[in-house]
């Protein structure tokens, strides 16, 4: 498919992802499930191929890609099976690594960026507390500076790769009296004194994945770990979540094509009242309807990575995108689960996972509903 954003060297790139989805992926994706857990060598098999690092400078071991880099790998991964897995790298790719390329010391790169990219450190992206989602400024966990250090107290949970993460991209407040304005980022370390994985959590959908809640009692990290500008944390992770929220809307969209060519697949050679199930009216029309929401979303991913990759800030067209992807990609899931009618409701068959983690996408990044709020004050409402 050619949509003027790929070129031959993305789709050479492509091709590579592909067969390393086909051949090294999926052969364990079902165990993994059954699990709960990737594979530990999943992250430095993906680092020794050049997949985490795509779009990043040479200068850190990245192969200098630009951003449609990051979206071929975003839709190659998320034809893997398992919503999970993508979900993991997506946290590594683009989640909680960017912030600390675009705001980092050269001796912070050098100490979690680099081996980050050569999937011989695992990261993930502290936000969420169990009183504070989608409003970011709402966080409760506080930094308190100490002579050399900042010590930290506070929770997090559904924190994606937490359980494994051999560092956390920490959002905490550092001057609760400034409001959006007093929140900072820090690098903290597993095994940092005051630092625990408090359990693991159990998940509808996205199973593969591991999902933590975290514990800060009196954690003491040096203030070097300050991640950028104290206080400008707000401003940098929100950069970020747009960056995020297009990748996360592209790996949907990517996720509901691949549960349309299954359920066509299957509608081909699924004889009902004689005939197969594609050559009744009703089922011939809801895979065109399918195949044409999938489209939309596609196009919109696309447009608005032009622009995002241009250097643009679409703030409007990213939540626009993030909104429509999360809400096509559950569409098309339950639809497609409908075609196969019982044997979709049965755990033997893909589709009933493919409907469990298509939810997630109109929750985690940002709620539907916290989309909508976007794009209507970007319309002035």
């Amino acid at each position: 498919m050619d949509y003027s954003i790929f070129t031959a060297e993305h789709e050479a790139v492509r091709k590579t992802i592909r067969k390393f989805v086909d051949t090294e992926l999926m052969p364990h994706t079902e165990q993994w499930e059954k699990d709960a857990y990737f594979a530990d060598w999943v992250f430095p098999r993906m680092g020794e191929l050049g997949f985490l690092s795509l779009r990043y400078p040479e200068k850190y071991g990245g192969a200098g890609g630009d951003y449609f880099m990051g979206l071929v790998l975003a839709e190659e991964m998320a034809r893997c099976c398992i919503g999970g897995l993508p979900m993991a790298v997506a946290v590594q790719t683009d989640m909680a690594t960017p912030p600390i390329m675009q705001f980092g010391t050269e001796e912070q790169k050098q100490k979690y960026l680099v081996p980050a990219l050569k999937g011989q450190k695992v990261a993930c992206l502290g936000i969420t507390e169990p009183n504070a989602g989608s409003d970011v400024a709402s966080i409760q966990t506080r930094a308190v500076r100490d002579g050399d250090y900042w010590v930290i107290n506070g929770r997090k949970t559904f924190i994606t790769n937490g359980v494994r993460a051999d560092f956390i991209t920490l959002v905490a407040k550092t001057n609760p009296d400034l409001g959006y304005n007093g929140v900072s980022l820090f690098l903290v370390d597993k095994g940092t004194p005051g630092f625990t994985v408090t359990r693991k959590l159990d998940k509808v959908g996205m199973r593969s994945s591991d999902t933590a809640e975290l514990l800060f009692e009196d954690c003491r990290v040096r203030a070097e770990n300050l991640l950028g500008v104290e206080n400008r944390g707000f401003h940098q992770i929100m950069w970020e979540l747009q960056g995020e929220r297009l990748i996360g809307a592209a790996g949907a969209v990517a996720g509901a094509q691949y549960t349309f060519e299954k359920a066509l697949a299957y509608a081909r050679q699924r004889v009902q009242f004689g005939k197969p199930l594609v050559k009744l009216q009703v089922i011939a029309h809801r895979l065109a309807e399918m195949a044409t929401e999938i489209e939309a979303a596609r196009q919109l991913v696309y447009s608005t990575a032009r622009k995002f990759a241009a250097g643009e800030y679409p703030v409007r067209e990213i939540s626009m995108a993030k909104l429509v992807g999360g809400q096509v990609s559950f569409r098309v899931a339950d639809m497609a689960l409908q075609i196969y009618g019982g044997y979709g409701y049965m755990m033997e068959y893909d589709v009933q996972r493919a409907w469990r983690d298509s939810r997630l996408y109109r929750i985690g990044g940002g709620t539907d509903e916290i989309m909508k709020e976007v794009i209507a004050k970007t319309m002035g409402l």
